[in-house]
């Protein structure tokens, strides 16, 4: 191992019951294989480790507080994928032109819907779902041309805002097309969002036009739609809803094919008014929110177009034979830049979701396909939170095998980890022990993203070993058009983001109150700056925290001031180790990370999610966790304490068990004593973007948290 590996394997082991003189002799097996098949591969492939090792990012000078930059991008920062393309309908039009009658996008029959009735009572809707039906580039070009010019002859000028509210599928993109190519500044919503957060965006943005789905408007929008006085138009992607007679006066809704039927009747005579220039707004993106309402984050042609080219440089071999699987919110920045990249480079994007993602997913009908299983997926983004979903369901299924399977995974897994940290491959793992995890995701995966928040050590290496493919952890930013960082494929360490992408560059500012400094020995530390042409225009209608966040410097470069505190290893790799936002001092002066102790905790077997608090008036840190509903009910029989799933959550003595196992975890992951959660509220119910507790990344909303939970912080404050 390199010097800057983050985790040692020796800490990631998983721990088998073999007999010791059997083990001795396969541990002698095993040793001859390695032998024998190291020889070849030494000769025939330049080793992963001497990849690793290489430097990935320099100082631009030898001043401390000097910005580091991609060792291929150290004489100027890129900003454009192609020569002239310098906005987005430009580069559609290129990939258009490039990869005419290939397949873009996908979308899966649905052939049949059922109402499942659970032992609970509960009904769950299952779908059967059919082949893949396949959009060229050309048909992608032609209803996007189509639906723009429609929506010029419903009223919508250029340089003036449109909404969607919609699900992540096919007509998401198309529509976003019809926008770049038209110049309509096209305003994202996720459709997660709560009824005030939706009015809130609609009005601070005073849009007349909307796009959405029949569930959307019936579910979310019916309600809103009188408290959005501007609102004249209501463009539905999937066909007419039933009812009509509720809308307030002067709200028309229209189908997305009749807006294109309108652009395709008047096409020759009625071309874009004017063409989109590099700095002018594509997106206005509505975060999702950790704290408080929404923000607007504008961000221009060139953004996005700096942000997709830093983030294609580091996808080795993209183009035509690749398939992406797009099921994260198109509305929020990682998905929508990872389409883009696809896109831009003739790959294919079958939409799926997550409840149809696996074959186990909840509204896959027993015994049919998901998503990942029909489209076989070469490229896939997540976020941490489905990645710890699959670790923990897959290591679940690892303990209920035989006590021979059992051991042979974990003596599979063990070797393939130690082999991964030298550099090797192991095929025969792969192919004998491996498969059927890797068929979870359709078998063909060969790059996992992953963004939106940190992945753990633990669940990164899961993912290397079982679905045999590189895990890229990215750190980018809404502000920053999602760009930043990127882990090299070859990069099998864990725990950091990566080296700056071509298209940026990275600072570290000293942070004082934190004790954080960029001359820090051996790593310097410090406030993450991104500067480069990737870097937003700001908030909308909101100047003061637009100038708060964003400045330019002397050589008029935009740079970010993210929040996050970061320290660079020797090779220019960051890691994130630490939130401005997340630091609390406590009553005695210390000071504690929440981030820093829930990543220490949210892997644990019992855990499902957590969320620590603290605040200056006390002093000890208190937490809210959701437990997992099969561990929490196998420790309570141990314990032999009985109850409902609600009543064994609100159980005095279960919060006091789930402790015990809390702080003997915090103790082996070197938290301070003043850094473990002294009192806990087990919640029966999980934090989804629904309940609005998490954003769409799955982000904690702190505000909200605490809020939802007042009552049991003055009550964990409250008993001494």
């Amino acid at each position: 191992m390199n010097n800057h590996v983050s985790s040692k394997p020796s800490t990631m082991k998983l721990k088998h019951t073999i007999n010791p003189i059997l083990l001795y002799f396969i541990h002698f097996i095993i040793s001859l294989y390695t032998i024998l098949t190291y020889i070849p591969y030494y000769f025939l492939s330049e080793s992963r480790q001497e990849k690793s090792n290489r430097i990935k990012a320099k100082p631009v000078n030898s001043k401390p507080e000097s910005a580091y930059r991609s060792v291929n991008s150290l004489d100027g920062l890129a900003s454009v994928l192609y020569p002239g393309c310098d906005t987005l309908d430009k580069v559609f039009m290129h990939a258009k032109n490039k990869f005419k009658d290939k397949s873009l996008l996908g979308t899966r029959e649905v052939l049949n819907e059922e109402d499942e009735v659970q032992p609970n009572g509960k009904i769950f809707k299952k779908v059967i779902l059919g082949n893949y039906n396949w959009l060229s580039y050309e048909e992608v070009f032609v209803r996007a041309s189509n639906f723009g010019n429609g929506l010029q002859m419903l009223g919508q000028k250029p340089k003036t805002n449109i909404a969607i509210f919609c699900e992540t599928r096919a007509e998401w993109m198309i529509a976003a097309q019809a926008c770049f190519m038209y110049n309509f500044q096209l305003v994202t919503l996720y459709a997660t969002l709560g009824g005030p957060a939706i009015v809130h965006g609609l009005n601070e943005t005073e849009v007349t036009n909307i796009i959405t789905s029949k569930e959307l408007l019936q579910t979310k929008l019916k309600d809103i739609v009188s408290l959005v006085p501007r609102l004249r138009h209501i463009i539905t992607v999937d066909g007419k809803p039933p009812a009509w007679s509720e809308f307030p006066k002067g709200v028309i809704v229209h189908t997305m094919a009749a807006v294109q039927a309108l652009g395709a009747k008047a096409s020759v005579e009625n071309k874009p008014q004017s063409k989109p220039m590099p700095l002018d707004i594509a997106v206005i993106m509505y975060t999702s929110g950790s704290t408080g309402l929404p923000k607007g984050v504008m961000i221009s042609h060139s953004n996005i177009i700096a942000g997709i080219t830093g983030m294609a440089e580091r996808i080795p071999e993209l183009g035509e034979k690749d398939v992406y699987i797009g099921y994260l919110p198109l509305a929020h920045v990682l998905e929508l830049s990872a389409e883009l990249v696809c896109l831009s480079h003739g790959c294919r994007i079958g939409y799926s979701s997550p409840q149809t993602l696996a074959d186990q997913s909840s509204k896959i009908k027993k015994g049919s396909k998901g998503d990942a299983s029909m489209l076989k997926p070469t490229l896939m983004a997540a976020v941490p939170e489905i990645m710890d979903r699959i670790y923990k369901n897959v290591m679940n299924k690892v303990n209920e095998m035989s006590s021979f399977q059992r051991n042979l995974f974990i003596l599979a897994y063990n070797y393939k980890m130690e082999q991964i940290s030298k550099g090797c491959s192991t095929p025969l793992c792969d192919r004998f022990i491996f498969r059927k995890v890797r068929s979870l995701l359709g078998g063909n995966t060969r790059l996992l993203l992953c963004g939106g928040a940190p992945l753990s050590a633990a669940t990164q290496r899961f993912m290397n070993i079982c679905f045999c493919c590189p895990v890229g952890q990215g750190y980018g930013l809404t502000e920053s058009s999602g760009a930043g960082t990127i882990t090299e494929v070859w990069d099998y360490n864990t725990g950091r983001v990566g080296a700056p992408l071509v298209c940026c560059e990275i600072k570290l500012k000293n942070w004082e109150e934190g004790g954080y400094f960029n001359t820090d020995k051996p790593h310097p530390r410090g406030e993450i700056l991104i500067g480069g042409q990737n870097v937003t225009m700001g908030y909308y209608k909101n100047e003061a925290k637009t100038k708060a966040d964003f400045f330019e410097d002397e050589n008029g470069q935009r740079w970010l001031c993210t929040g996050d505190i970061g320290e660079f290893d020797p090779d220019g790799c960051l890691k994130i180790i630490d939130r401005k936002k997340d630091l609390v001092k406590l009553q005695a002066g210390e000071y504690v990370s929440l981030g820093k102790v829930e990543a220490a905790l949210k892997n644990l077997p019992l855990i499902d999610n957590i969320c620590a608090y603290a605040n200056s008036y006390h002093s000890y840190v208190i937490g809210f966790v959701v437990p997992n509903q099969k561990e929490l009910t196998e420790l309570a029989r141990k314990k032999g304490l009985t109850g409902t799933w609600e009543e064994l959550c609100n159980s005095r003595e279960m919060e006091n068990e789930v402790l015990k196992v809390l702080s003997e975890a915090a103790i082996s992951a070197s938290l301070e004593k003043f850094e473990i959660p002294v009192k806990i509220r087990l919640s029966p119910e999980p934090w989804t973007p629904e309940t609005g507790l998490v954003t769409d990344a799955f982000k904690l909303k702190r505000k909200e948290l605490k809020t939802h939970y007042q009552a049991d912080i003055e009550r964990m404050y409250g008993r001494k």
